[in-house]
């Protein structure tokens, strides 16, 4: 779905009092109660002040009715949570305006955004359960009983264990993007001024790329965790420049960073080996396609690497998803989300492909703004199939983010 906040500005205070207590009707109930959202909401004006701003949040599809409910209630959508998560980022000053989307995924948008001082950031909205989740939602037992609501849930795991992770590594000096701020689904962070591996066509040294690499991957190992998803897709590579002292030339160095991490996994993951060579193999099998190069020696190899976790100095991270408030169960759920995912994509993989289709949803109006987005993704991903950047030659040129935020545009009143 889009992410529009041209209706944040007309919000009352008293609307988003009520749009606040539909989310926390919404942990207990599927379709929130009128009168519970009358209670929750605490409004002065009473019941008639609460239809009003009911039919304000209705009408701009931040919350939505249920087809033959057989009680007087609403459940929040996913755009009435964007807006919860972006008026908090609002008032703690960490977006202050909104600009294009630089990147969309079947579970996650990316947007450029900037903060009152006008510095550009990333947001992230996680938004588990659209397009190609959506196929399979049914057949999930933890889904049964609240199948929106859930996926909102799992989207919050989501976001919350990404940031929990994108903290721990960026204070451990791994190269990841800067975390700025998490809330509800979402997770504002640094932007990083670099194409992913995917887009690039040539380098001058693949060995040396492909080395830098598999010793980042590495790295994660001692701090006894795996990626889970390391591939062309969430990995950036960044050119770093610098001057020669002899020679007095700049020299471009190429420094990968990692992104996307809610599906990190410990060293000490029942499948651990499963995913650390399913990881390695995405990155040789890259290069090897793309760049035609392939390493002379094996590896490395998951039993040898698991001696070195915790070693040299390397602290432990895989415990930051305990620390982080996660409970064993939550980690359970959002484990279960993305192995089921993954396992009925091969088995299935036709129906995770973008339909013209319509989908009997609950929200028809969500359904055609998902369906704007399976486009857009279809679209962007015969874009993404044919490599055009080149790197590590010259000195970068612009980037299409700063391009993008030619059309930012401020909200004074957000």
């Amino acid at each position: 779905m889009k992410l529009d906040t041209r209706a944040m500005r007309h919000l009352t205070a008293e609307d988003w009092k009520v749009l606040a207590a539909v989310e926390q009707g919404s942990k207990n109930h599927e379709l929130v109660p009128v009168p519970i959202i009358e209670r929750f909401s605490r409004l002065k004006g009473g019941s008639s002040l609460v239809s009003k701003c009911i039919s304000t949040l209705a009408k701009t599809s931040l919350i939505a009715k249920m087809k033959e409910a057989k009680y007087d209630g609403y459940r929040l959508t996913y755009g009435g949570l964007d807006y919860l998560a972006l008026h908090t980022h609002s008032q703690k000053k960490h977006i202050y305006s909104v600009g294009t989307r630089v990147g969309v995924g079947k579970e996650s948008d990316i947007m450029l955004v900037a903060d009152h001082t006008g510095a550009q950031q990333i947001l992230k909205i996680h938004r588990l359960g659209r397009i190609s989740f959506r196929t399979v939602k049914t057949n999930r037992d933890y889904l049964k009983k609240n199948a929106s609501g859930s996926w909102m849930y799992l989207s919050t795991l989501a976001a919350r264990k990404e940031y929990a992770f994108l903290s721990a590594l960026h204070s451990a000096g791994i190269p990841v993007p800067t975390p700025i701020a998490h809330s509800r689904h979402t997770i504002v962070m640094s932007l990083v001024d670099a194409p992913p591996l995917r887009q690039i066509s040539s380098v001058p040294d693949p060995a040396a790329l492909y080395a830098s690499l598999i010793e980042l991957y590495l790295r994660l190992a001692k701090h006894g965790l795996i990626h889970g998803d390391y591939n062309e897709f969430n990995i950036l590579i960044r050119e770093d420049i610098s001057t020669n002292p002899e020679t007095g030339t700049e020299e471009i160095t190429l420094v990968p960073v990692v992104i996307d991490f809610p599906q990190m996994i410990s060293m000490e993951h029942v499948n651990a080996e499963m995913y650390f060579d399913r990881d390695i193999n995405c990155i040789k099998i890259f290069f090897e396609r793309r760049f035609h190069f392939k390493p002379t020696t094996p590896g490395p190899f998951y039993k040898d690497v698991k001696k070195t976790v915790g070693r040299d100095g390397f602290e432990r991270l895989d415990a930051t998803l305990e620390a982080s408030g996660i409970t064993k169960k939550m980690a359970k759920d959002l484990e279960a989300a993305i192995r089921q995912h993954e396992e009925e994509k091969l088995q299935n993989p036709e129906a995770f492909e973008p339909s013209d289709d319509e989908e009997d949803d609950e929200d028809e109006d969500e359904d055609e703004e998902d369906k704007e987005g399976e486009e857009t993704n279809t679209d962007e991903k015969e874009k993404e199939e044919q490599p055009s950047i080149v790197i590590g030659f010259q000195s970068p040129s612009e980037s299409g983010a700063e391009q993008g935020m030619e059309k930012l545009s401020i909200n004074n009143k957000t």
